[in-house]
């Protein structure tokens, strides 16, 4: 008869134990959700920074008459990651931005304002 009790026991405190972990789910994923709603702006700014870095990657590229592919290649990338920076869709690291403005015949200043420019219009 204690070995039953106890077990009920068992199982009622395991079944408290379970509600409280999804109910602490719950909070967190509320919590997430909130702090994603509240960071429209930032995301929007963002949004904007990449298109401007994108845009001005590529009308390096185009005014140097290089192709995607040639510019993979010399700073050891792929032609899909070249891509993406044009697209907006990533960001080249910081030793890929200083490759990029190098073989552009740029200073990196000179793109990072740029940048500056465009998103302060």
């Amino acid at each position: 008869m204690a070995q039953i009790v106890s077990i009920e026991v068992i199982v009622q405190l395991l079944n408290l134990f379970l509600l409280g972990l999804i109910v602490y789910l719950f909070v967190l994923v509320i919590r997430a959700l909130r702090k994603y709603l509240r960071s429209g702006e930032v995301r929007e700014e963002k949004k904007k920074i990449r298109r401007s870095l994108g845009e001005s990657l590529k009308a390096h590229r185009v005014g140097c008459k290089m192709t995607q592919e040639f510019v993979a290649e010399r700073i050891g990338v792929s032609r899909q990651a070249v891509s993406k920076w044009e697209r907006g869709a990533s960001d080249p690291n910081t030793a890929n931005l200083l490759a990029l403005a190098k073989l552009y015949g740029i200073e990196p200043e000179e793109l990072l304002a740029e940048i500056r420019k465009e998103t302060e219009e």
